[in-house]
This record gives structure tokens, sequence and C-alpha cells, in this order.
């Protein structure tokens, strides 16, 4: 292919226009490390493999389905759940009436982590992020007046899938739905739990039996169900690039095939039902050309396996928009944030989708902002008129070349995985957990120094800005509600079934039935979650991750001569000169919250910075963190809050620091807290509150200010 005959006449004419500046000042790395042109044409196309293809037709870069969004568009799946499954239920049917098509239930942090609602551990954290399930009876209540037989149902569960699941198809009996009637998808990806989100259970070998034991189950009798959701959702909310997050979620498809192979299943009896969550930011062209490329990647590695079916090789995903792009100030734009981010899966080619809601940097969605983030989607699909045609970007030099930069660039991390053995070995030795959290790092240094603008965090920000909107809280009367319900159930069910039921599970754990399977019967017998997950943990163990931290990142993407880091590195210089020893930070996370971005990124930062960083480990208690805090000798306690548990939590932390003789130990909290609720913490004795958005440099100057002013004024 000859270049383009007017190509250097342009040259002349960028140049010209630029007053004689080099147009390569106007090339971009992008952060996946990817060159980018201010100009493509079709010389930048030529060798591409992944150009030049249809849709429906492998290796389907431009779509699974032949027709696409011209033949039907995509579903509609809002994840919701909040509260009590009364509650969630109520919400679940305003949402069908108003044109929502698929249910998407998001569990509480609770029964993802396989406690019941009167477990100790789980005080704070009962109901808060997703609906709180301790049973069958729970479940029912959530389905209440939804047929089982025609809703498509989504639900977000790796930890406790073997009791959530079961609790499903025990739900749907007793609606009279036959096994082979459900449709829908359980994410049962716990490999990327051990990577972001950390709700798991157990430890990874016998985690990866639960998935190949459902895989089999349903298979032989729920053929319309998908087994599993491989998810890179979490690893973009985590803080990886469009690189990352494929070649990632990828490897850990490719490990549960494998995985699902070795137990004796053919490819094509669960390959076809296998889908995907790939999580959607706000690089526009980066995000269209992922899945794009993940499409192109997934039919190039499945074809290893030599499959039949044309199905078992095609990748089907449901996306998501950010929550982290979503920003506490200014708050409205993330209704634009959130439009973009939904034209983008759409535009690559999603077979459904997720739009967030414009105030979930703050809190749960209301009514309100949850009608917003629907419309935003029935808006885009019934009058923008982009349904009529199939893949309107195929053919854009630009859109094209990204894919085929993605595709390479992923491709060479598969094969590094492969080289360590496969995503298992992987995630052992740390690789993609520490990629994952270096790109989360250098991303908020180049926020904080407003080399990626967000607007109304680090630009064009309002001088006086009030949040004139509801915040939904979910109150502690929850769980009291749950525990009432759970000792009734445990009342009038037949103890003795209850008991040969677990113990059956238990031997089916220890031995090689089916646990899918073994469950069943528990949960008819009203076994409840925590019950059963505890069965399975007297076999398995829980596992308990090594809390690291990486170093250097942060400050990297800084200039060695930049003021402001400078300063705070001098003032910590200072400090340690004075009191012989550095400021001391303990970053914690109490209560059943896993993800753990902003945790790690402050963790990493603050060390860059001249400070002592400790990082306890995740999942604790006020006590347990009081305990860290004294026993390490720090001199504060950063307190990470996501999940809504702050009014609890971190009161108790200074309370329990205050038992223990650590009154001195001061307390600064983080994370998504409504601005509403500051004052509350500042009266339960918290020194500084740092919402979502706030530059690391200027929490590090506030904590040290509140240390200069205890020990060295």
């Amino acid at each position: 292919m000859s270049e383009h005959p007017n190509l250097s006449k342009w040259a002349e004419l960028a140049e010209k226009q630029m007053k004689g500046k080099s147009i390569d000042t106007l090339n971009w790395t992008t952060p996946e490390g990817i060159q980018v042109k201010p100009l493509y044409t079709a010389e930048d196309l030529e060798g591409m493999e992944s150009v030049n293809t249809l849709p429906g037709m492998d290796p389907y870069v431009r779509g699974p389905m032949a027709t696409m969004y011209a033949g039907r568009p995509w579903t509609i799946r809002q994840y919701a759940g909040f509260s009590t499954a009364k509650e969630s239920n109520a919400f679940y049917h305003k949402a069908l009436a108003a044109g929502q098509k698929g249910l998407s239930v998001a569990f509480d942090l609770a029964t993802h982590r396989g406690y019941d609602s009167d477990h100790p551990r789980v005080s704070g954290d009962i109901g808060k992020a997703g609906v709180a399930i301790d049973s069958v009876e729970d479940m029912k209540i959530l389905f209440d007046g939804i047929p089982l037989d025609k809703m498509s149902v989504s639900m977000t569960m790796n930890g406790a899938v073997i009791p959530i699941l079961a609790g499903y198809i025990v739900a749907a009996e007793e609606q009279g739905v036959k096994h082979e009637q459900l449709a829908g998808t359980i994410q049962n990806d716990i490999l990327k739990e051990y990577l972001t989100r950390n709700t798991y259970i157990y430890p990874p070998t016998p985690s990866m039996r639960i998935i190949s034991d459902i895989m089999s189950f349903c298979s032989k009798n729920m053929p319309k169900y998908n087994t599993i959701s491989i998810s890179g959702y979490h690893m973009m909310e985590a803080g990886a690039n469009s690189v990352l997050q494929t070649a990632f979620t990828l490897a850990d498809g490719i490990e549960y095939v494998q995985a699902a192979i070795k137990s004796g299943m053919d490819v094509d009896a669960f390959a076809p039902r296998l889908s995907f969550f790939f999580g959607i930011g706000m690089n526009f062209f980066m995000d269209i050309a992922m899945l794009r490329a993940a499409r192109f990647l997934w039919h190039r590695s499945m074809s290893k396996f030599n499959p039949k079916n044309v199905k078992s090789s095609m990748l089907r995903t449901h996306c998501q928009t950010s929550g982290w792009s979503l920003t506490e100030q200014d708050p409205y734009n993330n209704v634009i944030r959130t439009t973009m981010e939904a034209m983008t899966a759409v535009l690559g080619g999603t077979q459904s989708l997720h739009t967030n809601s414009f105030d979930e940097a703050i809190g749960l969605p209301t009514d309100f902002s949850a009608r917003i983030a629907r419309n935003t989607q029935i808006i885009v699909q019934e009058e923008s008129q982009i349904c009529h045609v199939i893949d309107p970007l195929g053919g854009s030099y630009y859109v094209e070349s990204l894919t085929n930069s993605i595709i390479e660039e992923a491709q060479k991390i598969i094969d590094e995985i492969e080289g360590l053995g496969g995503m298992a070995k992987a995630i052992e030795s740390g690789m993609p957990k520490m990629r994952i959290e270096e790109s989360a790092a250098r991303k908020q240094a180049r926020i904080d120094q407003g080399l990626d603008v967000i607007v109304g965090v680090n630009k064009y920000k309002l001088k006086d800005e009030k949040i004139d909107f509801e915040v939904r809280e979910v109150p502690s009367s929850v769980r009291d509600e749950q525990i009432a319900r759970i000792k009734e159930i445990k009342a009038t069910r037949d103890t003795a079934a209850v008991e040969k039921a677990l113990n059956d599970l238990k031997a089916a754990a220890k031995g090689d039935g089916n646990l899918l399977e073994a469950a069943l019967p528990a949960v008819r017998a009203r076994a409840t979650v925590g019950e059963i997950s505890d069965a399975i943990e007297e076999a398995f163990g829980r596992f308990v991750a090594t809390t690291r931290c990486i170093s250097g990142a942060y400050s990297s993407e800084f200039e060695a001569s930049n003021e402001t880091i400078n300063l705070i590195k001098e003032r910590t210089n200072t400090f340690f000169e004075k009191q012989g020893r550095r400021p001391r930070l303990l970053v914690t996370k109490m209560g059943q919250d896993g993800h753990d971005r902003g945790f790690k990124v402050v963790a990493s930062a603050y060390a860059d910075l001249g400070f002592d960083v400790d990082i306890s480990p995740m999942f604790q208690t006020p006590e347990e963190a009081a305990k860290m805090a004294i026993e390490n000798d720090v001199h504060v306690v950063g307190a990470s809050s996501l999940a809504a548990g702050h009014k609890s939590l971190i009161p108790a932390l200074i309370e329990e620091l205050k038992k223990a003789g650590g009154e001195d130990i001061l307390v600064v909290a983080g994370g998504v807290i409504p601005p509403v609720d500051y004052d509350f913490l500042y009266e339960a004795g918290v020194q500084a509150v740092f919402g979502p958005g706030t530059p690391i440099p200027d929490s590090a100057d506030k904590t040290l200010s509140l240390l200069e002013e205890k020990y060295l004024s």
C-alpha cells in the first residue's frame, strides 16, 4: 500500500498552522504505553489481521452477532440492591416498570464474604453496599412477584457463590420454576477477587473447584444459564489501564477453561455459556478499541482448544460505566461522564450495560439518580438512532489502529502469564496485582499534578460547593431486621434435617461430590448462607491475603523539581530530625469492603513522601485496627471507607484506641464519605476527613500539619 499522496502537503499545512512547530509535539503516549499520532490514514492499517472482518463472523472484532443492535438493542441491566430484600424487591419492580429489561443483583459485603448478618465481624456492613441475604427466605422476598421463568437475572457473587446460587435455584423451585427454565448469569469469577475486589472466602485452589462444580451442574441442569462472568471491571476500578484489563481478564478466562477441561468437561459443553464483564472509563476511543480487541483475542485463545461450536470462541460481554471516574466535587458532571462511557460501551459492541448513578461518589443511588442512570441508556437506545447501523466505527483508521495496538500489547502480557504457568500461578507470584497497583499510583500522580484533567476536581473548580440533593442512607435497624429473621428461621426449621444436609455438604467438600448439588438440600432445609459457607470452610479453610504496597511509582510521575512534593519531603525529614523517627501512619480498611485502590494508593504515595507506612490486613475490626496501631506505635491512623460503614466503624476505632491506651494516636478518614457526615465524624474525634478527589499532597500536608502541631509546636 502506497503512502497517501497528500500526506506531505498535510504536514506542511499543519506545521504552518502551528507557526513552525513540529507536528511531533501533537503525539501522545497513552497510560497503556501506546503511541498515538494526531492523524491516521489507510496506510496505518496495512497488514492488520483484525481489519476487514464482518459482524457475527470470526474473529468477531465487529461484534458477536451478525445484526447487532440493528436486530436487537443491548439489554439495559442495572446493578442494584440495598438494605433488605423487601426494599430491593420494591426497587426492582419500579425499575422494570420504567423500562429495565433484566435484573442485576448487588449483595451486601457480609453476604459476599459468607457471613450471616448476626456475625460480630460484619456489624457495620449489613445492607450498606447491596442487599443482605441470609437464607432462601430472603431470596424469595427478593424475587417476590418477579417470574424467574421469564426474567433474566444476573448476580454479582463470587465468594459465597455456592449458597447464593443454590438459594436462587431453590427460590425458583418454590415459585414452580424448573431448573432448565432459569436464565441469567452468576459472576463466579474468583481469580479477580485475589487481584482486586478481595471478596474471597477460600484459598485459590479449592475455589477453582467450586467454579468447575458450578459449570458442571449448570451445563447438565440449567442450559440457558451463564455459569461465569469473567470480570475486568474491578481491575479497571482498581487502577488497571485498558491493556491490563484486557490481558488479565482474558487470562482469567483461559485459566477457567483449562480448569473445566481438566475436570473432564468437553469445551463445547460449557464455553458457549461463558460471558465477560468489562469496565468502561473516560478514554473514549481506547475503551471502544478494548472491547473489539478482546473479542479478537478471545477467539484466538479459544481456537487452541479446538471447539466445534462457533459460540465457544465468541466473546459476549456486559459492561458497566466507571464508578471510580465519578466525583464528589461538582457531582452533576457525573451525568455527562456516565453518558460518554455508555456511548463507549455501545460503540464497542456490548451485549448489556449498567450505567452508574451520578451520586455514587457520595453514597448509594437514590430513586432520583437511578432513574437518570436508567434513562441515559433508554435515550441513547431510542432517541440517538445509533441502533440502525452495525459497528459504525468499523473502518475508522484511528479505532482500527488502536484495536490492533491493544491486541499486540495485551497478547504480550497473556504470553508472559502463560510463561509463568497460567493466571493462578501469576497471581501467586504477585505480578498482576503489582502491575495494577503501579498503574493506579501513576494515574493518581498525574491527576494530583493536573496532567490528567478531572473537571471540578483539579480544574474549573467551584469556590463554594454544596451538596443539594438527597443522599441515601441505610439505617442500622436493617441489621436488627435480618437478625430477627435468622432467629425465626432457626426456631421453626427441622434442626436434624439441617444438620444432616450440612454434614453431607462437608463430606462432599472433603471428597469429590458436586458442591452446588450438595448445597441444594441444605438450602431447602433453611440452612443459612453463613452455615453453608462455614461447612465448606471446614474442608477448604479461609484465605488471608498478604498486604503489600509498591514504592516509587507515585513519586516517579513527578518532576524532580516539583515544589509541592519536595516541601512535604523536607517537612517529613524535619519531623525525623526533631523526633528521632519519621511520621508513622497506619492505613487500615475496616469491615468487609474489599475495594483497596484508594487505600493502597494512599499508602504507596505517603511512603514516597517520607512517611513510615504500615498497612493493615483487609477486613479489620475496629478492635484489631486499634491493636495494630498501638503495637506499631504509629502517630496517626488513616481509616479508608467506601461502603457506608464510616458512621459505625470509625467512631468504634476511636473508642477502641482510647480503651487500649492509644488516645494520643490521631485518626483521619478518607473515601466515599458524604459531606453531610463530616461533622458527625469530627464530633466523634476524627481530626480530618478527605473525601473523594482529594489530592494526596493536600491530604499529606494536612496530616503533617496535625502532627507538627501536636509534636513540634
